[in-house]
């Protein structure tokens, strides 16, 4: 019995104590978040986020095991919006006590899951990671008393997996990324003194400065015991582990903080091997196809150090040597080899000034089936003022390539190279047009040149291209091909392409491009928004594409038909400037939906890469409106009514806005106005005319026949605005006027007038309906052979709701029409001239009460009518009365609106 009752007791105890080991994390989630969110935006001068909190007390037993969810680092002020730090997972073991307690949270394992690191220094020399405030507490504290802190490092291991570094610095011109980079260390961090043993691997690492790609795309491992001296804040290190590819490296040397910002370092680093394959593998095209059963030969060397500081200021000085004597390598399963290669590349910087750099490459040649490639290059003094000594002169049959280097599967590659290049002088004699002191000649042509990759299986196509070369720029003078089906030739020139290709700056100059047809649906990987079964299931959908910043080029085009989506353009001509990376059409003109069109406008991602700016001007004329409801999803939105229409339309636009991440407009943020002429048209099944028809019982406005009508309109926050207009039809007459949504919803005013003899017997039932209603309220009205009618449509195009009266509602409507034709002369005036605001307001005031006295007397039949009966007289006095109506409002506007501009 004390036996059971002891395992009873043991049991119990199990279950309370796994039962608190669960209860725990979730007492104390409130208080250990809010600890790490204080704490964070306490100490940094960023937007902290993260989406949730993660505790355990068994994921790291006995320690308790705290986890940030998709945290992110958002800078603020200059680097506004910039994210430097994005972490799918942050993992801390730390000591329960320790965090219960909230003095000191002692800290002994992290982990980080994919991070995202972006970091930038500016043209400025700002660093988008300096975020940490300033420490306020003024008193030094003595080493390793850790009481004045919230947090206590007793960090025995850390680890980071599957991360992406990029680092630009824009100032320095030195970038790099790293690619699924894996990195952990182990060490006692609570000693002044230990040592790190650390272990790093990645798949991909480019590094560049200046304009040298140093690497690229290349796999990297290294495993190196660091000593750690807390005191002096250094780091030694010496290991022979280190591999780039297959190059292996060995390195050794010390990087001591001197303060935030200053690094004092001095690191030499040798490849032991003397073989010529080690350096072939730095080249990624090589390294990649079946590189370990290449044949090699040939003696190889390579080495460098970096000595001395770097700072915000200052950078140390360095040196780099790569030499290749009598390289020679084959693939096993090609025919010819690549052979007698010699190389020897020297970069050095004597005291770290970034302008004493000098790169020098004497010699660089190889031989593809006895035919010699030979370059050269000297550059110095890069940032003050650019010296380049460089050329190039080769013949090489690109069909030949494929029998030294492996290509992709379904690469195809022929044609004829030659090429004699030469350039020597100071870019600044370019920059003050001094040609006579830069030495520029040669030439480069191309021919019968053909393309195939599985990125572009259709191939591109160079019949001919010719590029001479001279001080002033580089003139390309015949350049033909064809891709995608596109015959195109261009003529052109290229003012910078050296400063361009070494610099980094815009790359200047014009291009005068023809072609036979263009369709972009090919070019931009996507069809038309509607799937067809006989496209691709995987076709790509249409995002937008940044523009370059790098670029200052205009090109004029001419091309016989382009073909994009639902649209055929024919004769299209233009001119298109891409510039601070924004594209820029000037005069587009082309034919197309039975009619015309001119456009002028932009597309900028220079503030949004993935939502572009937008801004359009077109007129276009004589255009289809079915086809053209049908070509453009815009079209249906802005304008639903013509899915309804048959006939030709005329418009003038103006618009701004932003494209979504398919490029497609982003209707709510589209902002402009413009005007719409119908020259000839057919409305019919129209729901709200439909049912304006059932309700009076006249068949007539079922099917209309228009022609000759002119609105204007505006539109932003997701609305359209249409000014009151008139529609002039046989034995009737209508003022419209109102607006509609982007979601298709209504708000529109109607005043129509028609003969009675045209209503029905329902439609009479309706109006004497609305006599009485109206007599029963004490309003005398009196209806003749004509009816004035106040419609208000409402609800939605598809499924509209149709309100009629003859008085009641017909002042407001009235008032109505006029403060929305007011407004809109109101806009149009403000954006000429500013002074006019305070007349229009005037304008406004005597227009609605003169419109009111107007519309009562007139319209809506509170004065006898003298009509004779006749349909024809009818619709005749009902289209004067519409006429004298909107005749004197206009009058009385362009009146006091002259007026006002006297003035």
């Amino acid at each position: 019995m004390k036996l059971k009752k002891v395992l009873k007791g043991i049991g119990i105890g199990l279950i309370v104590l796994i039962a608190l080991l669960i209860a725990i994390p979730y007492l104390f989630k409130g208080q250990i978040m809010a600890k790490v969110k204080s704490e964070l935006n306490k100490s940094l001068n960023a937007r902290v986020e993260f989406k949730d909190v993660d505790i355990s007390l068994f994921r790291r037993f006995p320690r308790l095991a705290v986890a940030l969810e998709e945290l992110s680092i958002t800078g603020v002020d200059h680097f506004n919006g910039d994210t430097l730090l994005a972490v799918k997972r942050l993992d801390v073991a730390m000591n329960l006590m320790s965090a219960i307690k909230g003095e000191r949270i002692d800290v002994y394992n992290v982990v980080l899951q994919q991070p995202r690191i972006y970091a930038i220094v500016d043209e400025e020399g700002r660093a988008n990671w300096d975020i940490a405030k300033p420490d306020t507490d003024t008193a030094a504290a003595a080493p390793g008393d850790t009481s004045s802190g919230e947090f206590a490092f007793s960090l025995q291991q850390y680890s980071i997996e599957d991360a992406t570094i990029k680092y630009d610095d824009h100032q320095g011109h030195m970038h790099l990324k790293i690619d699924e980079l894996n990195h952990k260390g182990k060490g006692d961090f609570t000693q002044d003194e230990f040592v790190l043993q650390t272990s790093t691997t990645t798949e991909s690492l480019s590094f560049a400065y200046g304009f040298i790609p140093y690497l690229l795309n290349t796999k990297a491992e290294i495993a190196a015991d660091i000593k750690i001296d807390n005191k002096t804040s250094t780091y030694a290190f010496k290991t022979d582990k280190i591999s780039i590819n297959n190059l292996k490296l060995s390195t050794e040397g010390f990087v001591q903080l001197l303060n935030d910002s200053t690094y004092k370092m001095d690191v030499q680093f040798a490849s032991p091997s003397t073989d010529f394959k080690d350096i072939l593998s730095l080249i990624p095209a090589v390294y990649s196809k079946d590189f370990a059963s290449i044949k090699t030969s040939g003696n190889a060397n390579f080495s460098g150090f970096v000595k001395g500081t770097y700072s915000d200021t200052q950078m140390p000085a360095y040196q780099l040597h790569l030499g290749v004597k009598n390289g020679f390598f084959q693939y096993p399963d090609l025919p010819k080899p690549v052979k007698n290669i010699q190389l020897a590349v020297n970069v050095s910087n004597p005291d770290g000034v970034p302008d004493h750099t000098i790169v020098d490459v004497p010699q660089a040649h190889l031989e593809m089936d006895d035919s010699p490639v030979d370059m050269r290059l000297m550059v110095k003094t890069p940032v003050s003022d650019l010296y380049i000594d460089a050329a190039a002169k080769g013949k090489l049959d690109l069909g030949k390539v494929g029998q030294f280097v492996k290509f992709e599967k379904g690469t195809q590659l022929a044609g004829l190279l030659n090429a004699d290049l030469q350039a020597r002088g100071y870019m600044s004699a370019i920059e003050k047009q001094q040609y006579e002191a830069f030495h520029a000649a040669g030439n480069l042509s191309v021919n019968n040149l053909l393309y195939k990759s599985s990125d572009y299986p259709d191939g591109v196509k160079v019949s001919s291209l010719h590029m001479l070369f001279n001080p002033k720029n580089v003139t390309i003078s015949d350049f033909n091909g064809q891709y995608l089906g596109t015959n195109f030739s261009a003529n052109g020139e290229v003012n910078n392409l050296l400063a361009y290709a070494l610099r980094n700056e815009a790359l200047n100059g014009r291009l005068a491009l023809k072609a036979d047809q263009v369709n972009l649906d090919k070019w931009m990987a996507t069809g038309s928004s509607e799937s067809t079964p006989s496209k691709p299931a995987d076709t790509a959908a249409a995002v937008p594409f940044a523009v370059p910043n790098n670029l200052d080029f205009t090109v004029q085009a001419q091309v016989d038909k382009v073909h994009y989506d639902k649209v055929d353009l024919n004769n299209l001509s233009g001119s298109l400037l891409i510039k601070d990376e924004t594209v820029t059409m000037k005069d587009i003109k082309a034919n197309t939906l039975q009619g015309s069109m001119k456009i002028d406008g932009t597309y900028s991602t220079k503030n949004d890469k993935n939502h572009p700016d937008i801004s359009l001007a077109y007129d276009v004329k004589e255009l289809d409106v079915q086809q053209t409801f049908k070509a453009f999803n815009t079209v249906q939105k802005l304008m639903p009514i013509a899915q309804f229409l048959s006939g030709k339309l005329s418009s003038q636009l103006t618009v701004k806005g932003k494209l979504g991440k398919d490029m497609s407009p982003e209707i709510n943020t589209l902002s402009g106005d413009g005007n719409l002429l119908l020259i000839q048209g057919f409305l019919k099944k129209f729901a709200p005319l439909d049912q304006l028809a059932n309700q009076l019982n006249v068949a007539a406005l079922q099917d209309i026949s228009v022609r000759d009508i002119k609105n204007y309109f505006a539109f932003q926050n997701g609305r359209m605005t249409v000014n009151p207009f008139r529609v002039k039809l046989p034995n009737m007459n209508m003022l419209i006027g109102g607006s509609h949504g982007f979601d298709q919803s209504m708000d529109y005013t109607m005043q129509l007038a028609l003969p009675r003899a045209l209503l029905g017997q329902k439609g009479n039932a309706l109006v004497n309906n609305l006599v009485s209603q109206a007599t029963s309220k004490g309003i005398p009205v009196q209806v003749s052979d004509t009816v004035y009618l106040n419609v208000l449509l409402g609800g939605n195009i598809m499924k509209p709701s149709v309100k009629t009266d003859l008085k009641e509602a017909a002042g407001k409507a009235a008032e109505n029409l006029k403060d929305q034709a007011t407004a809109m002369i109101k806009n149009k005036v403000d954006t000429v001239k500013q002074t006019v605001k305070d007349s229009l307001t005037q304008v406004k005031n005597q227009a609605v009460s003169a419109v009111k006295d107007e519309l009562k007397n007139k319209l809506l039949g509170t004065k006898d009518s003298t009509g004779s009966g006749n349909i024809k007289d009818a619709g005749k006095a009902a289209e004067k009365t519409l006429n004298n109506t909107l005749k004197g409002l206009l009058n009385k506007r362009k009146n006091t609106a002259a007026d006002t501009t006297k003035h």
